[in-house]
């Protein structure tokens, strides 16, 4: 048994405790709001993100950030991206010893463009962070309290820390591999955001197989040009945090990113999707930095440029599919780790 500390109670954030505790482990999760917390410990239900599941008893909860840091030396975050850089800032005004730092978001942040990681380094001192690490793959929380069977990766420079998440997490129905490629795990996590919206709005259009099909292969062709060229390994593309990922949030009725583009491709607009969703829809965001970093590497992304123009630009679904399909013909293999 060793201590762990999850920070974010949404449904991912508790999907991961579950595990823990499951696990035998004495894990304590924070939630923002103290009536979350109390109907954790007091009621073992988290109502408002998995409703229906009950929690292990041996899980609690608290809404003190402090005591949370201060429960163990390994801190999961589990927030949104957007909310990343908030509470590492109040973590490092805390005094407390160094932490191993784990994160299961998924997101780049627009302007900087950077990375979950990096974001982290930047906020956190480094006496304070032993390791960081990445945990990431095709996983829906829904399914993983379920018990149904869920492979991701851990992913650090830091292969010892890796390896110590895969211990804490590995059980009958939770597969953990590790990976050193941090770059292209991130990268991969996050830009699948990008690719559902845009799948969710091909069947919000009602386009069939055929088209979703297309937008996968096509998504994963833009999503390894854009890593290769920030310096991850392409391989990482083909495996569990790049095809897997983006299969997973492409096709599932679980994904909140398929739901909001399902929702724009049957005519709803931007404001009325995330006011609908009740939940952070990452693949947003992430369509702007993406649009950012496609500029910044000079690297061909019609797929996200179609998404950010419906998004941002007001163009409508149908018409960005037609400027798509009437672009100028070219190759496919040669066009997919080059600039095309």
């Amino acid at each position: 048994m060793e201590k762990v500390t999850v920070i974010g109670a949404g449904s991912w954030g508790t999907a991961i405790a579950f595990v823990l505790a499951e696990n035998g482990h004495d894990c304590l999760l924070w939630a923002r709001r103290s009536d979350q917390s109390a109907e954790i410990n007091e009621n073992h239900t988290n109502k408002s993100y998995l409703p229906s599941i009950s929690l292990p008893i041996n899980l609690k909860a608290t809404s003190d950030l402090e005591a949370a840091a201060m429960h163990s030396d390994t801190v999961i975050i589990a927030v949104p991206t957007k909310a990343i850089r908030d509470v590492c800032s109040e973590l490092n005004a805390m005094a407390i010893s160094p932490k191993l730092i784990v994160h299961v978001s998924k997101g780049i942040e627009p302007d900087s463009l950077k990375r979950i990681s990096e974001m982290i380094s930047e906020e956190l001192d480094s006496s304070k962070t032993k390791a960081i690490v990445v945990l990431s793959g095709p996983s829906h929380a829904e399914e993983v309290v379920l018990r149904h069977p869920t492979t991701v990766t851990a992913a650090s420079f830091d292969l010892e820390a890796a390896e110590k998440i895969q211990d804490l997490f590995m059980n009958h129905y939770f597969r953990v591999y590790t990976n050193p490629d941090i770059v292209g795990v991130e990268i991969g996590a996050a830009l699948k955001n990008v690719i559902a919206l845009a799948a969710g709005i091909s069947d919000g259009l009602g386009y069939g197989d055929n088209a979703k099909a297309a937008l996968i292969t096509r998504g994963l062709a833009e999503i390894s040009r854009l890593g290769v060229k920030m310096g991850a390994n392409p391989l990482t593309f083909s495996g569990l945090t790049g095809l897997g990922d983006l299969i997973v949030t492409c096709t599932s009725v679980h994904s909140r990113n398929w739901k909001a583009g399902n929702m724009l491709g049957k005519g709803n607009s931007l404001d009325e999707v995330v006011s609908g969703m009740g939940m952070v829809i990452e693949g947003v965001r992430t369509a702007k930095a993406a649009h950012q970093l496609a500029a910044q590497h000079g690297v061909s992304m019609p797929l996200t440029e179609a998404l950010y123009s419906i998004l941002f630009e007001g163009i409508p679904p149908k018409q960005a599919v037609d400027q798509l399909m009437n672009r100028m013909k070219k190759q496919e293999v040669e066009d997919l780790f080059g600039n095309r």
